[in-house]
């Protein structure tokens, strides 16, 4: 762990200058495994750097991992939100997932983030898990919002190769009922809705404080909404991917790789992708539609130089027939049932890269 701080720092430096952070994120495994100091480490990089004073600064957590020291240094060098990974409050269903964390540490995890002044949480929840019940749904749901997180985000299962509900569906262990987690998702928009979250993505639900603008809650995520809306990005770490100037950037995934191309002074790049005008503006296209405002024409002109009612025309008028888009004299989005089938609209939206 020290040898990959190590080297995320020299990337950090690499890029420092370049520009001043909005928002930061540091998730996508489970950063807080870290030691506390490393933790010290990477914050004093970072001091040094100029790269704090992020509006919004989120570390993900696991509910087994977060310490009250942690959660207090977070805290001093300007971390202002925690993404915590629930996924379940059923001990069995964590048991099958694999997870380290038990119902209790989550309760303690969340009380011990909220003492250290935390005042913008989000919980991580699955459904459609192998065995959970739409009993088990609800009631998962009922605690988790009754603990009075600012932010849910509630995705269902995926069966990814090399894990272990990928080899018990291999080996037909169970069933995947896809008109249960149709049912979930139902249950999970209605039920967060009567507890005052707002759906703004297709995964997404967030409160108010009484500062929102027009079409995002308060709480909404920004980081994931500057992806959504095809802004730019630094991405530092192993797989990491970014978009910078225009080029798609992802990072060498071997961890041991990653490290040695920092050592010698070098970003770890694997691939980096330039994508034609017309390619960008069809992926943030597609990815913006995965929000419940979807895009207003003027919006997608400024952020792309196109026009959505010219180029994408035939596209939105084939989501409005599928009875899954509407779309109004100012924007285009899509509603509660064609949410569901955003990634199918997407491939209409995207276009090949000539």
């Amino acid at each position: 762990m020290s040898k990959y701080v190590d080297s995320l720092i020299r990337e950090m430096e690499l890029v420092a200058g370049s520009f001043s952070p909005k928002t930061v994120f540091f998730g996508g495994g489970t950063p807080s495994l870290l030691s506390l100091e490393n933790w010290r480490r990477i914050m004093n990089a970072m001091e040094r750097f100029d790269l704090l004073g992020a509006e919004e600064w989120t570390v993900e957590c696991n509910p087994a991992t977060v310490s009250t020291e942690k959660a207090n240094l977070f805290r001093q060098y300007g971390v202002n939100r925690i993404s915590m990974g629930v996924q379940s409050l059923d001990e069995g269903l964590l048991l099958r997932l694999g997870r380290i964390h038990t119902r209790d540490m989550v309760m303690k995890s969340f009380k011990r983030l909220r003492d250290a002044g935390f005042e913008n949480i989000n919980l991580d929840l699955m459904f459609a898990i192998p065995g959970q019940t739409m009993d088990i749904w609800k009631a998962t749901m009922e605690e988790a919002m009754n603990l009075g997180s600012e932010h849910l985000s509630c995705y269902e299962v995926i069966y990814e190769e090399d894990t272990p509900l990928f080899d018990q569906l291999q080996a037909g262990e169970f069933d995947v009922d896809e008109a249960l987690s149709c049912e979930m998702y139902d249950e999970l928009i209605d039920t967060a809705a009567s507890a005052g979250y707002d759906q703004y993505e297709i995964a997404n639900f967030a409160k108010h404080d009484g500062t929102d603008t027009p079409k995002l809650p308060s709480y909404a995520c920004r980081h994931n909404i500057n992806y959504w809306r095809g802004g730019e990005c630094q991405a530092l770490g192993p797989s990491a991917s970014g978009f910078v100037d225009g080029r798609r950037i992802r990072n060498i995934a071997n961890t041991d790789r990653y490290c040695q191309q920092l050592e010698i002074g070098h970003r770890a790049h694997e691939t980096v992708e330039q994508l034609s005008p017309l390619a960008l503006a069809g992926e943030t296209a597609a990815f913006g539609l995965r929000m419940n405002a979807g895009w207003e024409f003027d919006c997608f002109m400024e952020v792309t130089g196109y026009d959505l009612r010219t180029e994408w025309m035939d596209d939105m008028q084939r989501s409005v027939d599928s009875n899954w888009g509407v779309r109004t004299e100012e924007s285009f989005r899509l509603n509660r049932e064609g949410l569901r089938f955003a990634d199918s609209v997407a491939e209409w939206f995207i276009r090949p890269d000539l």
